[in-house]
């Protein structure tokens, strides 16, 4: 999220990675290629730039509409929210392509991002057999952020983990009424 001049990452993770982690859609028939619609629902945790704190969820969806060989990926139309707790929440849309770098519009917000416009920028970091996917937030409007969420970040790498505290959900490491 860009403040002034400083710009906030939230990671996600699932099955304790730095990145969110999705694994290929499962297939119902035999081809060897991702079919024009295909559903890839999902839930990833999110935290801090910094990894030291669990912020909320991530969920949404991602329908195939397009497989582009040449490329070595695919292109979706992704649909999902990223949930704050108590700091409310952002839904984006938008192409999601699994060969290059794709920014999501941010579509609805409520809480602290309420009234906010702009964009989240996806960098690809790994495919096809698990997706690590970098968040960066360019938002206009914001108010002044509380502390927690301004943080340093880590540079992304998909051998980087969240912290202990926060991924066994201490009261230190969360904020307020995260979404699980």
């Amino acid at each position: 999220m860009m403040t002034g001049n400083r710009l906030l990452v939230f990671p996600t993770f699932l099955q304790k990675r730095r990145f969110r982690i999705l694994k290929t859609p499962r297939r119902l028939n035999q081809k060897t290629v991702n079919s024009l619609g295909d559903l890839v629902p999902f839930t990833n945790k999110l935290y801090t730039g910094d990894l030291q704190k669990r912020v909320g969820i991530k969920a949404g969806i991602c329908i195939l509409i397009q497989n582009n060989a040449e490329k070595g990926g695919d292109r979706y139309e992704a649909i999902y929210s990223f949930y704050f707790g108590d700091y409310g929440h952002i839904a984006v849309q938008g192409p999601y392509l699994t060969y290059e770098d794709t920014c999501l519009a941010v579509t609805r917000d409520s809480g602290i991002f309420e009234g906010v416009s702009g964009q989240v920028k996806l960098h690809q970091i790994v495919y096809p057999f698990k997706i690590f996917v970098h968040f960066n937030f360019y938002l206009k409007g914001i108010k002044d952020l509380p502390k927690e969420l301004i943080v340093e970040t880590i540079e992304p790498n998909p051998s980087v983990q969240a912290s202990d505290a926060a991924k066994n959900l201490e009261p230190l490491a969360t904020v307020p009424r995260f979404i699980d």
